[in-house]
């Protein structure tokens, strides 16, 4: 960096990297999403979702299968919930699958969380037969 500036000052913004990203993250997370501030927001755009989530070798499916994981095993419920209603949405997976993946990872991230996973399970299932 030159002229006294920081990191945050000379991250270029890519505007077809960031459509690109904005894209995904609306597949991803099943809903429209609207730009935002920060330099926080850049990099999740125009990173994980722009370059990551864009790479290669993993379908939707398995990139969403794998955040189910992380997210129950750290208990990240809400975001879970948003990745179960855009799969269900997406018909990536169906409420049975959902189930069984909360059953299986009830074996490995424990009972309480695979259990809280299940009641996320069920709140999405409610709410898909609202609509």
């Amino acid at each position: 960096m030159t002229n006294g500036q920081t990191g945050a000052e000379s991250y270029a913004v890519d505007p077809e990297k960031r459509e690109l990203g904005l894209r995904k993250m609306e597949q991803a997370y099943g809903f429209s999403m609207q730009d935002g501030p920060g330099l926080h927001f850049r990099y999740t755009v125009e990173h994980l979702f722009g370059d990551i989530w864009q790479r290669p070798g993993l379908s939707m499916r398995d990139r969403r299968l794998l955040l189910l994981g992380v997210l129950t095993a750290q208990g990240g419920f809400d975001l879970a919930e948003i990745q179960l209603g855009a799969a269900l949405q997406n018909e990536e997976l169906d409420e049975e699958q959902m189930r069984e993946i909360a059953v299986f990872l009830c074996h490995y991230v424990g009972w309480p969380n695979g259990t809280k996973l299940d009641n996320a399970v069920s709140s999405v299932a409610r709410k898909a037969s609202k609509k």
